[in-house]
């Protein structure tokens, strides 16, 4: 949702296909734009839901409708990504923008956290890397 980089968006359209899921954006020039140079699938349109008027509107209606909001983030109480399991139904997974994560006051009312463990000095993966481990996850499929 917050994602910035064309690249890191194209990578989790693709990701997103190949597990079955479908991509949320905002519907701004910014992501359209970025989407359009980094979309891989060309002509193979997979599913993407152009988020609007608001983010947190929108996610306001997806909790609404029952679905399970998991941010990946690193948080106090998070679920370590291998005690991740398969999402148990209809599951919106939030990916932070590449330098400042998911807003606090949205991590507030998530579901739940993911976090990847690190062995090596760094403190978080790329957020295309970061999402597609964590999208292979929920899908079941890792």
């Amino acid at each position: 949702m917050w994602v910035a980089y064309d690249a890191n968006l194209g990578t989790l359209l693709r990701t997103c296909d190949a597990v079955g899921s479908c991509l949320a954006v905002p519907n701004t020039p910014h992501y359209r734009a970025a989407l359009a140079k980094g979309d891989t699938l060309r002509g193979r349109r997979p599913c993407i839901h152009w988020v609007a008027p608001s983010k947190e509107e929108w996610l306001g209606r997806q909790r609404d409708e029952g679905r399970r909001i998991v941010a990946v983030e690193l948080a106090e109480d998070a679920i370590p990504l291998p005690r991740l399991g398969p999402a148990p139904g209809p599951t919106v997974v939030l990916l932070g923008h590449e330098h400042h994560g998911v807003p606090d006051e949205v991590l507030a009312g998530v579901d739940a956290c993911v976090e990847i463990p690190m062995a090596g000095v760094g403190a978080s993966l790329n957020v295309a890397v970061a999402g597609s481990l964590v999208l292979y996850r929920l899908a079941g499929m890792a």
